[in-house]
């Protein structure tokens, strides 16, 4: 087993007599460096840092409180701490040796072995602070580690959610990834202009964008015959297909209570829910209005209109992107401009080449 090793102090005085003292006094437990002048000890110390230094004040050139000084503006040699030793014996002396960031203060003459208790106490001290910080170091990458844990959870758990949907009704793979990417451009323009929006915060578009694969799961509790039906739904059979909103939020709601609030099946649970809600209230299933419908559904809304006129179904063909970008801003009978969050709306027109781009990068025949 190795020998620990043994801290380093520094001994900073104009006066021979006084070193050797110290040198005498300390050099059977420590490791000393010495200097003369303060200019030579702030040299010496930035190619090996010690551990403690003792420091007289009364010196030529730069004094003892100089030297200090330029130690507490030093990125690395202010973490080392100074006891002055010194002939200044007044309170005042003292108070400002201490004010410049000292440690401790020791008048001179000094007294042998009060010396080296304070020194082993504060070298005691530096130890023990080292090792609270790298044991918050260590905490706080078990913590990071668990962190990362969650995420992967969250993201293997919507994954699968995800592709339960997927299996129910194969159309929906592509239109899950269109769909979250285009949440998430849109999310980027309006933050940006949007910084100081109080209910969207960056930890609630992460959310979002990455509970977005999770908008139609409620599609899972509808019948086989009517979600993967052919041709066009009678009325009954659309009065059916618009509860998947709320069955998909009633699992996700459920799901998300196991976790406690603000977990991020809650916004995946109002993001299922809202969906389709349109602006001017005129959506299903609650028939919201404005800023009833939280951002999720909001900008899911719009996305998810978009992806349904550029996506070709047995019941009808594909728009192309500029017809679809047509519709939303102009209407066509069933689609509105005022059906979308006139901010959402304003983003999806800035920016609709992109939405084309992700169309491509993931269409349903990639």
């Amino acid at each position: 087993m190795s020998e620990p090793q043994k801290y380093t102090v520094m001994v900073v005085d104009d006066s021979k007599l006084n070193i050797e003292i110290l040198v005498a006094l300390l050099s059977d437990e420590y490791d000393i460096m010495v200097a003369r002048d303060g200019q030579s000890a702030l040299r010496i110390m930035r190619e090996n840092v010690p551990d403690l230094v003792l420091l007289d004040i009364m010196m030529p050139k730069m004094d003892g409180i100089e030297v200090c000084r330029h130690m507490k503006a030093d990125s690395v040699l202010r973490h080392v701490d100074v006891i002055f030793v010194t002939a200044m014996g007044e309170d005042f002396d003292e108070q400002h040796g201490l004010e410049v960031g000292a440690v401790d203060y020791i008048t001179k003459p000094i007294r042998p072995s009060i010396v080296k208790l304070r020194v082993r106490n504060h070298l005691e001290l530096r130890r023990i602070r080292r090792q609270l910080l790298q044991h918050n170091h260590e905490l706080e990458e078990k913590v990071c580690q668990r962190t990362h844990e969650i995420q992967r959870i969250q993201d293997v758990t919507i994954e699968c959610l995800a592709s339960i949907a997927e299996t129910r009704d194969p159309e929906t793979g592509g239109h899950i990834q269109r769909t979250k990417h285009y949440v998430s451009l849109l999310l980027d323009k309006i933050m940006l202009q949007h910084p100081c929006c109080p209910d969207l915060t960056p930890e609630i578009a992460q959310m979002i964008v990455k509970s977005a694969p999770l908008h139609d799961i409620g599609k899972v509790g509808i019948p086989d015959s009517i979600l993967l039906k052919p041709g066009k739904l009678t009325d009954e059979e659309f009065q059916i297909i618009k509860a998947h909103p709320y069955y998909g939020y009633k699992a996700l709601h459920k799901a998300g209570g196991r976790l406690g609030s603000g977990s991020f099946l809650d916004v995946a649970a109002d993001l299922s829910y809202t969906h389709h809600e349109k602006w001017d209230g005129s959506g299903y299933p609650r028939g919201l209005k404005g800023a009833q419908i939280p951002w999720s559904g909001r900008l899911m809304a719009l996305a998810d209109v978009y992806d349904a006129l550029i996506s070709r179904r047995s019941y009808k063909d594909s728009f192309s992107h500029q017809r679809a970008v047509e519709i939303i801003s102009r209407g066509d009978g069933r689609t509105k401009p005022d059906h979308f969050d006139p901010v959402v709306l304003e983003a999806f027109m800035a920016n609709h080449s992109m939405f084309e781009q992700i169309s491509r990068r993931y269409s349903d025949e990639e």
